[in-house]
C-alpha cells in the first residue's frame, strides 16, 4: 500500500449493482464503464461488499461475469462477515485465481437476508461473533501470503475502544489502514498515525450532501451547509501528504476528470 501512496494512486470506490435492481443491464454497463475508467486512469478500483446491508453483487462475481481486466495492483475487494463459509472461501479462491491481492476486511452491515459466518465454521469457537479480527486471522491461516490485508479505522468511535480494536486487527495481520470519511484534520487520526506505523489511507467524502455523513460521525449535520468536495480533497492532501486517499461517492462526469490535476 505504501507503493500506492508513493505513486499517488487514488482508491476509487465503485458500488456494485444491487441484486434487486429493476434496470440491471444498465447498472452492469455503468459498473463496467466506471471500473474501466478507474483502471485506465491508473487508480485502484475499490468494490464494496453489500454496503449498508443492501444485497449487491460481489466484486468477484462481476469481474468474472463481465470478464473485466485485473491488474493486481489496481483492484481492492471489500470483504465482510456476511457470507456463508462456502461463498467466503469461493470469493477468496476467485481472488487468487484472478490475481486480486488487496482486500479491505471489515465486519460489515448485515440484514435478515444475509447469512453470517459462525465462529465455529472458521475455527474460533471461543468468540461469540465473527468480527474483522477473526476474518483476518482466518485468511492469514488458510491463505498465507496470498493477500495484502487492510482494515477500517473509525475516529468517531470512543478513542480508547477504537485504538484497542485497531491493535487487535494489526496483531491479526492488517497491513494498512483506511479511515472513515474525513472533511479536514482529525485529532484522533493524527494520534493513530503516530501510534501505528502502517500505511494510512484517508477517506474523502465526494458528495456535496454533507449531511449524509451524520450517521457516520455520530452527530447531526445541517443539510443546508455548503460543502465543496474538491476543495475538501485538496485540503486533505495538504493536511495528510504522507497518506493515500480513498474517494467515496465520486462524481464521474464532473469530478473524475479533475483528479489528474489535484494529487500532483
Amino acid at each position: 500500500m505504501q507503493h500506492h501512496i508513493a505513486n499517488k494512486i487514488y482508491h476509487v470506490e465503485v458500488l456494485p449493482p444491487k441484486q434487486n435492481s429493476e434496470k440491471l443491464d444498465e447498472d452492469l454497463e455503468r459498473f463496467d464503464m466506471k471500473y474501466r475508467m478507474v483502471l485506465d486512469a491508473g487508480y485502484c478500483v475499490c468494490i464494496t461488499d453489500n454496503s449498508m446491508g443492501h444485497l449487491a453483487f460481489q466484486g468477484t462475481e462481476l469481474i468474472e461475469e463481465l470478464d473485466l481486466p485485473v491488474d493486481s495492483d489496481q483492484i481492492m475487494i471489500h470483504l465482510n462477515t456476511f457470507h456463508s463459509k462456502e461463498d467466503f472461501d469461493g470469493i477468496l479462491t476467485t481472488c487468487i485465481d484472478r490475481g486480486v491481492q488487496h482486500l479491505l476486511v471489515v465486519s460489515g452491515d448485515g440484514n435478515e437476508r444475509l447469512p453470517r459466518l459462525e465462529p465455529e465454521e472458521i475455527g474460533y469457537p471461543e468468540v461469540t461473533v465473527v468480527t474483522s479480527v477473526e476474518l483476518l486471522k482466518y485468511i492469514e491461516r488458510e491463505y498465507p501470503g496470498k493477500f495484502n490485508l487492510g482494515v477500517a479505522f473509525n475516529p468517531y468511535e470512543p478513542e480508547q475502544h477504537e485504538f484497542e480494536k485497531l491493535q487487535r486487527k494489526v496483531d491479526a495481520g492488517a497491513k494498512y489502514i483506511i479511515t472513515q470519511p474525513l472533511i479536514g484534520r482529525n485529532e484522533i487520526v493524527d494520534k493513530m498515525k503516530g501510534r501505528f506505523k502502517l500505511p494510512v489511507v484517508v477517506e474523502a467524502w465526494m458528495s456535496k450532501k454533507l449531511h449524509l455523513l451524520s450517521e457516520c460521525v455520530g452527530y447531526e449535520i445541517d443539510e443546508n451547509i455548503e460543502y465543496d468536495p474538491i476543495a475538501a480533497l485538496q485540503n486533505l492532501h495538504e493536511i495528510y501528504p504522507d497518506c493515500g486517499v480513498y474517494l467515496a461517492l465520486l462524481g464521474y462526469k464532473t469530478q473524475f476528470p479533475l483528479l489528474k490535476d489535484i494529487w500532483v
